[in-house]
C-alpha cells in the first residue's frame, strides 16, 4: 500500500517558499548569477579566462560556478552580463496586482 506524500505548491520562488528575508532580491540574484554561469559553461572558458573577462579574481569565479551569488548585488551581475556581451533591458509596465513583480526573461 501506498502512503499519500503531502506536498505545498511551490510560488516559483524557493527563497519565497523558505520564508526568507529579501526573498525578491534572492531570486533576481539567482537568475542573474545563473544567467551569468550559463554563458561560461556554454563558452567553456576557464575560470581565469572568465575573471580577466569580468575584471575579478580567480577565487570570485569559483564563488560563482558554486552558486553562491548572493556575494554580488543586482547591478554587479548585471555589469558581468555587459562583460560577457549581453544586453540588459529593464522594461517598467503597469502591474495588475497592488504589489508588482521583479523576473528575468532571457532570450
Amino acid at each position: 500500500m501506498s502512503k499519500k506524500i503531502k506536498f505545498e505548491k511551490s510560488s516559483g520562488n524557493v527563497f519565497k517558499d523558505l520564508d526568507l528575508p529579501d526573498a525578491e532580491k534572492l531570486f533576481l540574484k539567482a537568475k542573474l548569477g545563473f544567467e551569468v554561469f550559463q554563458i561560461i559553461e556554454e563558452r567553456k572558458l576557464t575560470q581565469v579566462e572568465v575573471a580577466k573577462i569580468l575584471g575579478v579574481k580567480q577565487p570570485e569565479i569559483s564563488q560563482l560556478k558554486q552558486g553562491k551569488f548572493n556575494h554580488y548585488s543586482v547591478e554587479q551581475l548585471l555589469a558581468f552580463l555587459n562583460q560577457l556581451n549581453r544586453d540588459i533591458e529593464i522594461r517598467i509596465t503597469p502591474s495588475e496586482n497592488r504589489k508588482g513583480q521583479q523576473r528575468v526573461v532571457t532570450v
